[in-house]
């Protein structure tokens, strides 16, 4: 049967790529819907309070950091 069906293709059909209708919305909305999942698991354990104020401190330490880079980093030697 599939030897019959593939005898019946001309060379130009077979080597024709095939095009695939793709619905990029139905993507997005997948993409979301597990990313709202994992943040309703996230919020329901309370990790996500947690996560939140080490962000806090991190922001912080960086901003200072990076405070302290200006000042020191702009001194260059000859």
């Amino acid at each position: 049967m599939l030897v019959k069906y593939l005898s019946s293709k001309t060379s130009k059909q077979i080597n024709k790529p095939t095009e695939r209708k793709v619905i990029p919305m139905l993507g997005w909305a997948l993409l979301f819907f597990i990313f709202a999942i994992l943040a309703g698991i996230f919020g329901f354990l309370g990790i996500a309070s947690a996560l939140a104020g080490i962000a806090k401190i991190l922001f912080v330490v960086f901003i200072v950091l990076f405070i302290a880079s200006l000042i020191f980093g702009g001194r260059r030697r000859a």
